[in-house]
């Protein structure tokens, strides 16, 4: 077993974040392709467009229908969840 309290290698850790830094830019534009590309825009707004009639034919008014559409998007909007999660970790570090 290692002693955690000992100082890892900086090589080691040099070698890490050479891979990291390698790695994570691609990695990004993949997840940014995959999410914001042509087809994923059109099942977001099919998504949307059923979510939105399924309220109005359940009775809802076009103001509730509306609003709870609203809400359903934003659970949807990848880019603004992960805000909010940076958001709330770094809170958690204050």
């Amino acid at each position: 077993m290692s002693n955690h309290n000992e100082m890892p290698d900086p090589e080691k850790i040099k070698e890490i974040l050479d891979v990291v830094a390698e790695k994570v830019p691609n990695l990004l534009k993949e997840l940014s392709g995959i999410l914001y590309s042509v087809d994923s825009a059109k099942q977001y707004a099919e998504a949307a467009a059923i979510f939105y009639k399924e309220l109005k034919n359940a009775g809802m008014s076009e103001k509730e229908a509306y609003e709870l559409t609203s809400q359903y998007l934003s659970t949807l909007n990848l880019g603004k969840m992960m805000r909010n999660v940076g958001e709330h970790h770094h809170h958690e570090k204050e």
